[in-house]
Formats: C-alpha cells, sequence, structure tokens
C-alpha cells in the first residue's frame, strides 16, 4: 500500500485536503476550534475542539457534503506570511493557535498562513494551487484524541481522511483498506481466539490463548525437526543477564536504549534479554573444542524483552515479549561458505512450504563513517562483507546492498517479504560474526594444536514466532492449513438423537487429529455457518446416510461442494493434506 507521507505530490494533496475538513467544519460547527491536521502514511487528519459535541456516524455525510460544495465552488488557496505579533493578533480567540505560535522558535519572525474563501488557517505549506484540485477524498474514521497527545488535557476530535488526484486511484486505494482491514491479523487472533492483550499485563505483551498455543506448537516442532536433522543442538538458557553480560557483548554501549530497565538483586543488576547469543556465546565456551567438533550449532526458543514505544507496538508484529527461533552457528573460517549455504536452503525450504513466493535478499552493510554504531575494525569488517559477498555471489542469489543496516558486530543477510498487504517485512535473518567470540575469549583448537577463534552465524529462519505468526495469518486470512489449524476437523451431526452416537465414533477414529464435535441444539444450516466463520479447515456432515453406508461426507473450507468417501480413505486423505502441508 502507498505511503502517502512520503509521496510528495500526495502529501501536498492530503494536507490541503484537511484544510478543506476544517473549513467544511467551521462551516457546520461554528464554534470549532483547531489543533493540528498533518499528513499521516495513510493521508490525514485533523483535530478539532467541538466543544459538548461529539462527533457521530451521522455527521461525516454531512461533513464530505460540504467539503464537496467548497471545492466546487473552486476558491484559490492563497498564501500570507505575517509577523508573529498579527499572528497573534489574528487568532487571539483561538488558544490552540495562540500555544502554537508561542512554542515557534524565536527565529521564526515571519509566519505563513493559507487562505480559502472564509476559512484561514496557520501552515509552512505548501498546498494546492484552488480547493477545485480537491474533488476526489474520503473521510474514514474518527476518534477521541488527547490534546498534545496527554490524558491530563482536554479530549478533541479527530477525524481522518484521504485525498486522491483521481476517482479510480482513490477507489482502488479504498478497496486497499478493505483488504486490509480483513487480513488485519490483531482482528482475525480476536475472532478465532488466538491472541489477547490486557492492559494489567501491559502493552506489547500478548497471551497466547489455546488455538494461539496450538499454532506456536506446531511451528516449533515443524522447525524443531528440520533443525535436529541438520544437526542442531538446543538449549534453555534464562531470561535473564547481568549487565556486566551485555557489557562483555558489546550490547549495552550500542542496545540499552532497547532494553528494559536495570534490576538490581543483592549486589547483582540484571536486565531483561533482549536477545540470545551473549548466553550461546557462554554455553560454546563451556566446553573445550577441538577443529574436528565445528561446526556447532546451537539453537534455542528464546524469550526475549525488548522496550518498543508504545505508539509502535503492534498485535504480534510488533511486540516487547517475544520468542525467537534463533540460533547460532560456531564455524571454523573454512567452514563459512557451507554453512551459511545450509541456512539459505533452510529458509527457502521453509518459504516453499509457507507459499512464501514474493521475497528479497538484502545485504546489510555497516557504514564507515559511523564509529559510534559500528565496532571500529576496517579489517574485520572488509574480512567478513568481502566472505558474505563471496557466498552470496556463489550461491547465484540476487540481493541488493544497504549501507548502515548491519548488526553492530558484523553484516547480515536479510530476507525481505512482501505481505498480501502492506510494506515489507524482514523474516529470516543470517549475520556473520568476527567479534563477539573475541569479546568471549572462545577458541578451538586445531590441527597443530594451536587456538583458534571460531567465526559464528546468528540465525533466524521464523525471526520470532510472534511475527511469523502475523504474517501467516495475514497471508490466510485466518484460514490456515490443515496442519497448522487449532481444530482440523469439526463434526456435525445432522440430528443428536440419531447421528451423534456415530459422530462419536468417528471422533475416535481420528484420535490422533484435533478434532471437535458440535453436538449443539442448533440447525444444520448455523453450524455450518459457524464452521465457515471459525475458519475450520474440514468440516464432517454425518446423517442417515452415512450411518447406513459406514461412510464419512465433508467439505472443504472455502468450497461448497460435499464429498462422500469411506473411512479409510478420508483417513488417507486427511493424512496425506498433513503431510504434504497443503
Amino acid at each position: 500500500m502507498i505511503n502517502i507521507k512520503e509521496d510528495e505530490k500526495l502529501s501536498i494533496l492530503n494536507h490541503s485536503c484537511a484544510h478543506l475538513l476544517a473549513q467544511a467544519v467551521k462551516h457546520l460547527y461554528p464554534e470549532a476550534k483547531f489543533w493540528v491536521g498533518p499528513v499521516i502514511e495513510e493521508g490525514f487528519y485533523y483535530d478539532i475542539d467541538l466543544g459538548d459535541k461529539v462527533i457521530s456516524d451521522e455527521d461525516i455525510p454531512k461533513i464530505e457534503h460540504e467539503m464537496k460544495k467548497i471545492a466546487k465552488d473552486g476558491k484559490r488557496i492563497v498564501r500570507h506570511e505575517i509577523s508573529k505579533e498579527e499572528a497573534l493578533e489574528m487568532f487571539k480567540d483561538d488558544p490552540y493557535k495562540l500555544d502554537l505560535i508561542s512554542r515557534m522558535d524565536e527565529s521564526e519572525t515571519i509566519i505563513s498562513c493559507y487562505t480559502q474563501g472564509d476559512f484561514t488557517d496557520l501552515c509552512r505549506g505548501p498546498h494546492v494551487e484552488t480547493v477545485k484540485e480537491l474533488k476526489y477524498f474520503k473521510l474514514l474514521k474518527f476518534s477521541g484524541a488527547y490534546w498534545k497527545g496527554d490524558k491530563n488535557n482536554k479530549m478533541l476530535q479527530r477525524i481522518y481522511g484521504v485525498c486522491f488526484p483521481t476517482e479510480e486511484e482513490l477507489n482502488n486505494y479504498l478497496q486497499e483498506l478493505e483488504e486490509s482491514a480483513e487480513r488485519d491479523h490483531r482482528k482475525i487472533g480476536k475472532n478465532l481466539d488466538i491472541f489477547m492483550n490486557h492492559d494489567l499485563v501491559g502493552k506489547g505483551m500478548p497471551l497466547w490463548l489455546p488455538n494461539g498455543a496450538i499454532i506456536r506448537k506446531e511451528l516449533e516442532n515443524y522447525i524443531y525437526k528440520k533443525e535436529q536433522k541438520l544437526g542442531y543442538k538446543h538449549v534453555y538458557t534464562p531470561c535473564v543477564g547481568t549487565v556486566n553480560l551485555y557489557k562483555t557483548s558489546g550490547h549495552w554501549d550500542h542496545y540499552k536504549e532497547n532494553m528494559f530497565p536495570v534490576m538490581k538483586v543483592d549486589e547483582e543488576e540484571f536486565v531483561l534479554r533482549p536477545m540470545n547469543c551473549p548466553h550461546h556465546m557462554l554455553v560454546y565456551g563451556n566446553t573445550l573444542h577441538s577443529y574436528r567438533d565445528l561446526p556447532i550449532r546451537i539453537g534455542e526458543f528464546a524469550t526475549d524483552f525488548r522496550y518498543e514505544a508504545s505508539g509502535a507496538v503492534k498485535g504480534l508484529e510488533r511486540v516487547r515479549s517475544m520468542c525467537q527461533n534463533d540460533a547460532h552457528l560456531f564455524v571454523r573460517p573454512d567452514q563459512i561458505g557451507e554453512e551459511f549455504k545450509k541456512v539459505v536452503e533452510l529458509i527457502l525450504d521453509v518459504y516453499h512450504d509457507f507459499g512464501i513466493k514474493d521475497y528479497k535478499f538484502r545485504l546489510s552493510l555497516r557504514d564507515k563513517n559511523d564509529k559510534e554504531k559500528y565496532f571500529d575494525d576496517d579489517k574485520m569488517w572488509n574480512e567478513a562483507e568481502d566472505k558474505l559477498r563471496e557466498v552470496l555471489n556463489s550461491l547465484h542469489l540476487d540481493y541488493y546492498e544497504a549501507i548502515g543496516e548491519a548488526a553492530f558486530y558484523g553484516p547480515k543477510l536479510d530476507v525481505e517479504v512482501k505481505p498480501a498487504v502492506g510494506p515489507e517485512v524482514t523474516l529470516s535473518t543470517c549475520q556473520l560474526d568476527f567479534l563477539l567470540p573475541r569479546r568471549f575469549d572462545l577458541s578451538y583448537i586445531d590441527s597443530d594444536g594451536n587456538k583458534q577463534i571460531p567465526v559464528v552465524l546468528h540465525r533466524a529462519i521464523f525471526g520470532t514466532f510472534d511475527r511469523f505468526t502475523a504474517f501467516i495469518l495475514e497471508e490466510t486470512k485466518g484460514a490456515l492449513p490443515v496442519w497448522l489449524s487449532p481444530v482440523q476437523v469439526n463434526i456435525i451431526p445432522v440430528n443428536n438423537e440419531y447421528h451423534l452416537e456415530y459422530a462419536n465414533k468417528i471422533k475416535d477414529l481420528l484420535n490422533d487429529y484435533r478434532v471437535k464435535i458440535d453436538d449443539r441444539e442448533e440447525k444444520l444450516g448455523y453450524k455450518m455457518r459457524e464452521s465457515v466463520v471459525n475458519k475450520i479447515p474440514i468440516t464432517l456432515i454425518l446423517g442417515q446416510k452415512e450411518v447406513d453406508n459406514n461412510t464419512i461426507s465433508y467439505r472443504l473450507y472455502g468450497s461448497e461442494a460435499t464429498t462422500t468417501v469411506s473411512k479409510e480413505e478420508f483417513l488417507e486423505f486427511l493424512k496425506d493434506r498433513i503431510n504434504n502441508k497443503e
């Protein structure tokens, strides 16, 4: 979806439309006063003080009608430059504008405002030439908003809208918004009882409900089996670490702003763990290693905590508490290429199973001039970046380079995936690290009996289970494949009195799967609709015909067709569908 704020022409158009909205509101509600009306990614909004009036659904069409009337009139939009004193006099009856003027920098001796017909507002601009250009707009929603975002201040009315140069562009955008709302994992998560949030727990701290716990456990089992086959050894490590642990790793200097506050216990200072590499360095260092032992692949499904601004948290996609599908591979320099290749192959294997096709590779490099973010060792960085390029080229991967996106300890390969709606997201990553093994004094004994420092590959295939689940819910609109669905089969007896006994026998037959029986005293049509609403992949309809013939009739989610098969055929069908990740 287009980012209106980043498109210069659309930004000007939408900011001008915010003024059109304000003018229309002033016509309808003469006592209205206005705070700010900025452009945002999705269009614009204006914060308005309407006194005791509260905007309702009935008001929006009236405001839109007045906006169209003003636009049709075609008044020119004229810029004026006035002194600060003149501005204070012009807006002397408006406390919100007076506040804005009083907080302007002392160097701003000239203040600009824009007039369109009978309406004038403070603004830096620029604007379109006339209101006639503001023909294709839509007011999207409204809400309350505290003045200056402070809950101790008055609640204002915030009205959101969007504007485009053509009707076609507006309609396409509104269709995208509708599609986006339908795919929003927060809505899906609530409707399907997958996760919840609660203020008593805290923002960005999702609670996985039973249905969500099944999804997450299936994802864990799926990736665990793949990692096991590739020789990964899984560990459990604490969710906290001492401040000294992160000072040793270097994260304290580079990442502490993203950590939760320090906790003092006895004589020690702890923080909630934001990442797992320091713990895994210590696990590796617990044992002496020969060059024959490497590579050593340490994996963990680890809960981490990162401080995200409250305005940035979003469902499972952006959280403060997360579980990473994390691993650290300790390798000899001559093994970097082969191990990196295996990580990429694992990523592609997973993407194939989940039908992820629209993605690209980004080689994230350091900014040589940023000595604060990146460890200052040109030789180490050049070696690491050259090695990574060499590996990527040998794999014939198409990638682009991004300066300043590396981790502080080394370059990385990020896989940017294009979701069904919204901007690209980074799901998988593999990072090359020459630094942390030095900081933790890690070593192995080479063939000559000398100590050598291993190289570490930091990698995450799903990224976090939280974000990956959000991604999959939005890709599928919550209609998960059978193997991942919390309820795989829903059994509906047509009549409980005559068919419930047979339904229970079928449930026993399917005891290796996640099955439920809908034995409520409701009509068959209602139960069928409920099964569709809950997006259950397979629904069995068992009536007298099925009882008499010892068969099973089923319907797949999204299909109106009913198929009748023997019990043996259905078991084989179900097993194949799960094994093939259909």
